[in-house]
């Protein structure tokens, strides 16, 4: 019988902390509850120790996910263990993780500790950490860099002052295969009490060998391993999730496991990590990129209609990809044709998500004869992506430019009171014309970082996806929003974007006025 393999999902942790990347309170909920769906074992919902509105949202989400362990990410400090333990307190199954510094570098230069200080910092907080559960996991970051005996000390002392998982980190994405594998069964051999608990993996992709790291890892004895949605994460990213569950489905034949992931959940979990992150998925990325199952050259055509599996390994239905459409979907389809496409292509959305999308979708039906699965999804996404009670509505946008003409931009915004504002101002294209007229109605002034365009679908028709990033104080902002007037979805992409700007700041005043508190 196989052995089952534990996922832990650090999308909302290590993947929040990719550059550029910042969800709000309620999309990280949305998330963690797509993450269940998923069948993810433990969620690191996130370091909370990082501010007041982390720790609450780190609240929401262990008080809202019942079927998956919630885990607070905590360094071996006590202030930090307390805030973690605040956060995940009420879960029905909480994890502390503790982690510090290991190699040498990193405990010289960053640290500025001696070895046998860490070493005695990191079994008092394991121990501490242990006192409010029995479930504690402890990661010696850097662990690939760090000197053997070392690590075989510090996992073996952690152990004993009550670690039940040992996550040994490839922080910098340092390792290759064949190493990685020496490097588990050396501390299978060296590590005395290694049988106490469970052996974990996390890996960085630097070198882009991080998939096959985890799966020699898993071959090595690891039996947890750390992954987050679509790879996303710090600098190169994290082992992808979609990447180790396929492989271990699809190579049953060399690897004897098995993971409880509800496969059938992937492609929309990797939708909704796209929309929230502002991260486009690339067209050839493994499992759930666009051309993972699309088939250009002519032998490739004639192989799959005559047999799928002449150049298909899995079925895109095993990872949730919709086939064709079965309802043909347009400006005469009703709600209760939409609410069933909506089912479907497997989303779940509240009576106000639902009311939301129904109408962009028969506004875009005046604009489109046919509307096929990738406009829905676009659709879907966006009104996942907003906030439930934004502070400023866009009523009216009207742009006038050419190659002789200076760019005007006239805009009319519902604020937050429910009061109609007008203004206009000139700009050097239309967009930057928009986005003038919008920071003199608002008087916010966020700096624009990136400014993103593409088309969901093919013809001249098409709708335009435009997904923007806003940065004040140091904090960024992902708005996104679609239309067949990328002008339009421009100037929607940036009120979503201010709005959630508006909702994480609500949050975290709300945090601090309640302690942190729920």
């Amino acid at each position: 019988m196989s052995e089952k393999i534990y996922i832990f999902d650090t999308t909302l942790r290590d993947g929040e902390q990719s550059a550029g990347v910042s969800f709000t309170p309620q999309e990280k909920l949305e998330i963690a509850k797509q993450l269940e769906r998923l069948g993810v074992d433990i969620i690191e919902a996130g370091f909370p120790c990082a501010s007041p509105g982390d720790l609450k949202a780190v609240q929401t989400i262990a008080a809202e996910v019942k079927d998956s362990t919630v885990c607070g990410l905590a360094r071996a400090v006590k202030a930090d263990i307390d805030a973690a333990w605040e956060g995940i307190r009420h879960a029905a199954d909480p994890r502390i993780h503790v982690f510090i510094n290991t190699s040498n570098v990193q405990i010289e230069h960053q640290l500025r500790k001696t070895p046998e200080q860490v070493l005695e910092q990191a079994e008092a907080m394991v121990r501490y950490a242990a006192q409010f559960t029995s479930n504690v996991e402890f990661s010696p970051m850097d662990a690939t860099r760090t000197e053997y005996d070392f690590l075989y000390r510090i996992i073996e002392r952690c152990i004993e002052a009550g670690a039940t998982t040992i996550n040994v980190p490839d922080s910098v994405g340092y390792g290759i295969p064949e190493e990685i594998g020496a490097f588990f069964r050396g501390i299978s051999k060296n590590v005395s009490n290694i049988d106490r608990c469970c052996l974990s993996f996390h890996a960085h992709n630097d070198l882009g060998l991080c998939t096959a790291n985890t799966i020699t890892a898993i071959q090595n004895g690891v039996r947890q391993v750390e992954v987050t949605v679509n790879g996303v994460g710090e600098r190169a990213g994290n082992t992808s999730l979609e990447e180790v569950v396929m492989a271990l489905k699809t190579r049953k034949d060399i690897l004897d496991f098995h993971t409880d992931i509800n496969t059938r959940e992937i492609y929309r979990t990797s939708k909704l990590i796209e929309a929230f992150s502002g991260m486009q998925v690339q067209w050839n990325k493994a499992i759930v990129g666009k051309n993972s199952f699309r088939h250009g050259s002519g032998i490739h055509q004639d192989g799959i209609l005559k047999r799928r599996e002449t150049w298909e390994i899995m079925d895109p239905e095993e990872i949730g990809i919709p086939q064709g459409t079965q309802l043909v979907m347009g400006k005469l389809s009703g709600r209760h044709a939409f609410r069933a496409k909506v089912d479907e292509l497997g989303y779940t959305l509240s009576e106000i998500e639902i009311n939301r999308a129904f109408d962009a979708f028969k506004e875009l039906g005046d604009k489109k004869a046919v509307i096929d699965d990738r406009d829905l999804e676009a659709i879907i996404s966006e009104q996942l992506g907003d906030v439930e009670n934004p502070a400023w509505r866009l009523d009216h946008v009207q742009v006038s430019s050419g190659n002789r003409a200076t760019a005007t931009a006239t805009l009319r915004l519902y604020d937050p009171e429910g009061n109609i504002l007008e203004d206009a101002a000139t700009g050097t294209g239309p967009v930057d014309a928009m986005y003038k007229a919008m920071r003199r109605i608002t008087n916010i002034e966020p700096k624009l970082t990136e400014f993103r365009i593409k088309a969901i679908t093919e013809g001249i028709d098409a709708q335009g996806v435009v997904t923007i990033r806003i940065e004040q104080h140091g904090r960024t902002y992902v708005g996104r929003a679609s239309d067949t007037d990328i002008l339009v979805a421009s100037a929607r992409a940036y009120t979503n974007a201010l709005n959630r700007m508006i909702d994480c700041k609500k949050w975290n005043q709300q945090a601090r006025a309640n302690g942190g508190s729920a």
